[in-house]
């Protein structure tokens, strides 16, 4: 068994290895930028080297550091976690020639899936389905509008060694290709040092389903089971579940064995993912087209964990360790359901832009999990453990039971950065349940709990998600998202129910502050009994609510309501006619910014004498800011496509801003003459500064 392995990432893929292995016995080694130097992954492991400045060029994606950082400490093994490194055969070829084991594929398979389109070519020749497509090289933009026009549109730009939703472009006619084509190469020299792009037919309604893979160096390969990923935004995947609700056992079985014929092909073992395009309109199950082979463990590797009972990195060790999987086909077996959401630093109210700053509050749902082990995970337990009386931190929560249980998955911590320069996720948040619907439940209800201020974040939009009908019954496609909310996001819909005990919560909180304030010492005269009598206007109405002891009205109707609360919680749980419901609530000038069900709601809390009074009350008119060009979010100000004098139309693109490895075009609101440019090519750029000015 290896003795000491270096993480070679960061973040939350970092702590979850780290977890494992201690489990394991074996000893962890921590690398990290000056960004990171009290990050908890350094914190968490047992020794930790410093790799260089924060832009992750020059210590993350620097494989001579982490070499020289292995050496160092005496490591054995290095854990590639996800991203660049993992899928880079040099860097798994250095570790061989240097004596430390690579905890991932062999360089040979690597390089034969790391390249998307010598990839398609050998799925082809292993008689995977594939999607039409040209595989030649590109010559330029010219020859790539020839290209899409001969396969037909929609067509989908991808950079040949993409991944992770980066270098991609979706084009529906010409223009879009035009537009389109650079920036693809662009994003694929940044981010992956090959500007090679390769375009094919886009899909239409197509669902994004992968096959988890897990083969031993001893020629056993297994498949186990698929994930559903169609929840996507720009290619991005948000949502991930296990199983899909579209896959039937029989297309399980063909696309299992599909991808296990491919990955034996190229002599793959330890964790891989084949990537799969599936036309939902075609209910037979059998168009379903090869995309990719991911060559490296997958951010939603946890759902699978959660329905097959495996550690998926304890796996991955034991390969590189040699070992033969001590299980076979027949011993996996599904088991619930597990749904998984990616918690981004982003603001879904301003167009998903990405966020940056600290957290100031960062407090996830506690894990509930119960301990029964899944008929897999007791079938091996006894080959598969650890040396006897060895102390080890808890083990992965695994299915089997009845209970719901939840699971987070993070690598940042309260008072912690979130840095342009790295990738915006903050946390995965898990849940499993005996079914579907029980598994999204459990979703929403933990992510009412999940509390994080500082910077903006999605998990109003992730919530929304969940309670949305269409993705609740399983009809998903990729453009699920761009086709429920065409028009941006402004917050899941409130029911009237909702919006009623909103006004009751809000009075019950009022009268609690009331009741506090009537308490102070030295005030002049009798003490005042808190208002009972409330006017709450939420959601552009106003409801009456009454408070006493033993009853609370609204609107005149009873409401079977229990909370408790004191003034400065931040985090109510209540019981409302016997369904929990948890809100988050903070203190507004006239009132309380109540939050829940994927929604924030301002309430005005006013005493049932005072409020009518409120409507001679001037509101104040925010200024208009319509002639700045703005920056959305900070960045670099990668490229200014309009000068002073020049003329503008609404919609035309004006600049490039690249932040977080993401290129984000600005356009114009309105048509107007460029008065003034206040900023340059080349500039890092603050939220908010300007970058030019119309008149």
């Amino acid at each position: 068994m290896l003795k000491k392995i270096l993480i070679a990432n960061r973040g939350e893929i970092a702590c979850r290895v780290m977890r494992t292995a201690k489990r394991m016995g074996i000893a962890t080694v921590a690398v990290y930028s000056d960004a990171d130097a009290r990050a908890p992954h350094v914190l968490m492991a047992d020794e930790s080297v410093r790799l260089g400045p924060a832009p992750a060029a020059e210590s993350y994606l620097n494989p001579e550091l982490i070499l020289l950082a292995a050496r160092e400490t005496g490591a054995d093994a290095i854990h590639p976690g996800y991203g660049f490194l993992s899928e880079r055969e040099s860097f798994a070829r250095a570790c061989a020639d240097a004596g430390i084991a690579f905890v991932g594929p062999p360089p040979k398979a690597i390089a034969a899936m790391g390249d998307k389109i010598e990839s398609k070519k050998l799925a082809q020749a292993a008689g995977v389905n594939v999607v039409p497509g040209f595989l030649g090289e590109i010559d330029g933009t010219e020859h790539a509008v020839r290209i899409a026009g001969e396969i037909g549109y929609p067509v989908m730009m991808k950079a040949s060694a993409g991944g992770g939703g980066k270098g991609m472009r979706l084009a529906w006619s010409e223009q879009d290709v035009r537009e389109g084509f650079e920036a693809t190469k662009r994003e694929g020299l940044a981010s992956f040092g090959d500007d090679r792009v390769f375009i094919e037919k886009f899909i239409e309604s197509p669902r994004h389903i992968e096959i988890q893979l897990l083969g031993d160096q001893h020629g056993t390969v297994l498949y186990l089971g698929e994930r559903e990923c169609s929840i996507q935004r720009r290619h991005q995947k948000v949502v991930e579940e296990a199983p899909s609700p579209f896959v039937t056992p029989k297309m399980r079985q063909a696309m299992g064995e599909q991808a296990v014929a491919l990955a034996k092909a190229v002599g793959y073992y330890s964790a891989g993912t084949v990537e799969l395009i599936v036309s939902g309109a075609d209910t037979t199950g059998e168009s379903f087209y090869f995309l990719e082979m991911n060559t490296r463990l997958q951010v939603e590797h946890p759902v699978t964990e959660a329905v097959t009972g495996l550690d998926l990195v304890e796996q991955m060790i034991r390969v590189a360790a040699g070992e033969k999987l001590a299980f076979g086909q027949d011993d996996v077996v599904l088991n619930g359901w597990a749904v998984e959401n990616r918690v981004y630093a982003e603001d879904p109210y301003r167009g998903f832009l990405p966020s940056t700053g600290r957290l100031v509050r960062y407090a996830p749902p506690e894990a509930e999990a119960h301990q029964s082990p899944s008929r897999l995970r007791e079938g091996l337990g006894k080959r598969m453990s650890p040396s006897a009386g060895q102390a080890l931190p808890q083990p992965l929560p695994q299915a089997g039971g009845e209970n719901p249980y939840t699971r987070v998955d993070d690598g940042v911590t309260e008072g912690g950065e979130v840095s342009i320069f790295y990738d915006p996720m903050i946390a995965k948040l898990i849940t499993w349940a005996p079914t579907r619907a029980a598994a999204i439940d459990a979703q929403v209800a933990a992510l009412d709990r999940f509390e994080i201020e500082g910077v903006g974040n999605n998990i109003d939009f992730l919530s929304a998600l969940m309670q949305h009908p269409r993705f609740r019954s399983g009809a998903i496609t990729t453009g699920f998202i761009a086709e429920e909310y065409p028009d941006g996001f402004t917050g899941a819909p409130a029911t009237d129910d909702l919006l009623r005990t909103l006004a009751a919560v809000a009075a019950f909180a009022a009268t609690a502050e009331a009741d506090r304030a009537r308490r102070v010492d030295g005030q002049l005269g009798k003490r005042l009994r808190p208002p009972g009598e409330w006017i709450v206007r939420v959601g552009g109405h106003d409801h009456q609510v009454l408070l006493d002891r033993d009853t609370v009205l609204v609107d005149a109707e009873p409401l079977d309501l229990a909370m408790e609360y004191t003034p400065g919680d931040r985090l109510i749980e209540a019981e409302i006619d016997g369904k929990p419901l948890t809100v988050k609530l903070a203190r507004t000038r006239t009132g309380f910014r109540l939050t829940t069900r994927g929604a924030a709601h301002v309430a005005r809390v006013l005493p049932a004498h005072v409020a009518p009074y409120a409507k001679h009350l001037i509101e104040k008119v925010p200024p208009d800011l319509s002639r700045f060009l703005l920056a959305p979010m900070p960045g670099l100000l990668v490229r200014l496509d309009a000068g002073v004098g020049d003329k503008v139309e609404a919609g035309q693109p004006l600049a490039v801003v690249e932040a977080m490895k993401m290129e984000n075009i600005l356009r114009a609101g309105k048509a107007g003459r460029v008065k003034s440019v206040e900023a340059k090519a080349g500039e890092s750029l603050a939220v908010d500064q300007i970058i030019l000015e119309l008149e």
